[in-house]
């Protein structure tokens, strides 16, 4: 008999997927005393850039593991039922990875910068989300360059962050005003991070915020620049590829509270009436939360489309109706589950206070539906 004809070989999808179920416990036990201590979740960063998850997605003719963009967003929800804070924060890197590899496909840019992460192990640090269209700070010309100054918040991984992913404002003299997007290495000369990341959930995400003091812009490192104020092409690639990750995360918390949930009411010698109720409701919120984000995951299709009005209008869309079913999920286990939940030593707890976050993202509920109306009046 051959011996290995019952050998089982795992896929690539499942290989990353199997490596964060082996690592699970750890990286749970280290969530659980990163938010007690409201400390950046850097041991589980130590392991998963050991694993090479933060390079994972890169292609490997640039050094990277090739791993697919929809495996990737798998992958971050299975972290985030063992860790939410730091599959959230592994988000914001792998959209700006994301971004860049879109290019690089498309537009045969960007190359050099993915090959940098994965020769340095570069954590990437992202201001967009904040910055949205208009972006903030103030910008001086110098020799060769600019100076510029700014507050960035919700700057998620900054506390060990290498390179800023920024954008700033600038009244050009002959073009008028614009938005200026370019990346500066944390260490850099007036960089500082301030110690004001103590929130309601999500506090491991070390999401503190940048100041920049008067910090020196080489005019080469300006790598994109757009009107102030105006949507521009590009920002239907950035949402495609970076909301369905974003929200991966809060799926994961949403599956999770779903098997406490269950787990919690098998194990109740009585049962109470309202149960299997709740449960239902339950399971249609997390149902409509994973097609939609499967439906988004299919917009992105593997990075493979193009930069259409349209795109961006249906992934805005589709977030605003995940981070409400995802949240509803939540607040229907806290229901059912009864007081229980309440306490700080049950899971749920912090499952709960985590998801309070996804409603901050890209777009906020009410200027997505203002924004959605602006395009259909067009």
């Amino acid at each position: 008999m051959n011996t290995h004809e019952n050998k089982v070989t795992e896929t690539p999808s499942e290989y990353w997927l199997n490596i964060i179920d082996r690592l699970g416990d750890q990286l749970a036990a280290n969530g659980v005393a990163h938010d007690k201590a409201n400390t950046f979740v850097a041991d589980n960063y130590r392991l998963l850039k050991k694993q090479g998850y933060l390079t994972a997605m890169i292609p490997q003719a640039l050094g990277g593991a090739g791993v697919s963009f929809t495996d990737m967003c798998a992958i971050l929800v299975k972290i985030a039922q063992y860790c939410p804070s730091t599959a959230l924060a592994l988000s914001m890197h792998q959209h700006l990875l994301a971004a860049n590899i879109w290019k690089y496909n498309h537009e045969g840019t960007g190359g050099e910068f993915l090959k940098e992460v994965v020769d340095k192990n570069l954590v990437l640090v992202s201001t967009g989300a904040r910055d949205w269209l208009d972006s903030n700070g103030t910008i001086k010309r110098t020799e060769n360059g600019y100076l510029v100054s700014a507050k960035k918040q919700f700057a998620s991984q900054s506390a060990i962050g290498d390179l800023l992913v920024t954008s700033i404002p600038f009244n050009d003299p002959e073009e008028g005003w614009q938005v200026l997007h370019f990346s500066v290495p944390m260490k850099s000369d007036g960089i500082q991070l301030l110690n004001d990341w103590h929130t309601l959930g999500m506090r491991g995400t070390g999401s503190q915020t940048v100041v920049l003091n008067d910090v020196f812009i080489p005019e080469d490192s300006i790598v994109m620049k757009r009107a102030k104020g105006e949507f521009p092409l590009f920002w239907n690639v950035v949402l495609a590829v970076a909301i369905p990750l974003v929200m991966a995360p809060y799926i994961g918390i949403a599956e999770k509270a779903m098997k406490i949930t269950l787990e919690t009411s098998r194990s109740k010698q009585r049962r109470r009436l309202h149960t299997t109720f709740m449960l239902g409701e339950m399971y249609n919120s997390l149902t409509l939360a994973q097609v939609l984000h499967k439906d988004m995951i299919g917009i992105a299709n593997n990075l493979d489309f193009e930069a259409e009005e349209e795109i961006g209008i249906e992934i805005l869309a589709r977030k605003t109706l995940v981070a409400n079913a995802c949240k509803e999920t939540v607040t229907k286990a806290m229901e059912t589950v009864g007081g229980q939940s309440y306490y700080r030593i049950f899971e749920l707890e912090r499952l709960f206070r985590d998801m309070q976050a996804v409603g901050f993202h890209t777009l906020p509920e009410k200027q997505q539906q203002h924004f959605t109306g602006g395009f259909l009046l067009k």
